[in-house]
């Protein structure tokens, strides 16, 4: 009878898979031996189990002396590390010295424009100076956006609360002049009462659920 895939995934069962270690284990070290033995290869193996415990195997010698014989051969892959390290170090040197070249152009043209200056400057260090302005106008450009905005937020705010107010006040005067359709007062402003102050208006805000910030 064939034997079904097994599927790669853990064994949830603890019994089963203590059993499967068991099992798997012992052909793995068994197949470590005939390797050994059929091509004269020098294999060790090191097996921990879910329990930590420590399973080894060398098939000529000691585990130690083969540990000792792969410490010894692994500095040979040193090299490529200390090269890619290297690689790094000059590119950050590298990166460093073009940021203070840009630096120091920047502080020239800070004087240069400013007349404290000596000499002139030449085409490539105009050409950052000009990038680097370009750059601080968007960001002064983005600042003032965002105040407008503030400012313009603050304005609908207030018109809000002062037409609420209004209509508040409106209604007063026609409940205190037993009048039902009062006509509004013709005025050039676009309120055609005046508030008395800010403490009235803040009175009011709070009344119709309204943030004056």
């Amino acid at each position: 009878m064939a034997r079904g895939k097994v599927q790669m995934k853990k064994i949830e069962n603890p019994v089963h898979r203590q059993v499967t270690f068991c099992k798997r284990r012992a052909g793995l070290l068994k197949k470590a031996k005939e390797l050994s033995v059929l091509c004269d290869a020098d294999i060790g193996v090191l097996i921990y189990s879910s329990h930590g415990k420590l399973f080894e195997l060398a098939t000529k010698g000691t585990m130690q002396g083969l540990i000792e014989r792969y410490m010894k051969m692994k500095p040979a892959r040193v090299p490529q590390a200390e090269t890619a390290m290297e690689t790094q170090t000059l590119d950050a040197k590298k990166e460093i010295n073009l940021l203070k070249q840009e630096m120091e152009i920047l502080q020239k043209g800070l004087r240069y424009m400013f007349g404290g200056g000596a000499g002139t400057m030449s085409l490539d260090e105009l050409q950052v100076l000009e990038k680097h302005l370009e750059l601080w106008i968007y960001h002064v450009r983005s600042a003032k956006m965002d105040i407008l905005l503030q400012e313009i937020q603050l304005l609908r705010n207030s018109e809000g609360i002062l037409t609420a107010a209004n209509k508040y006040l409106q209604d007063k005067i026609e409940e205190n002049s037993g009048v039902s359709n009062l006509i509004p007062m013709a005025s050039d402003s676009p309120y055609p009462l005046t508030i008395p102050n800010d403490d009235i208006i803040s009175i009011l805000g709070s009344n119709f659920g309204l943030n004056y910030k």
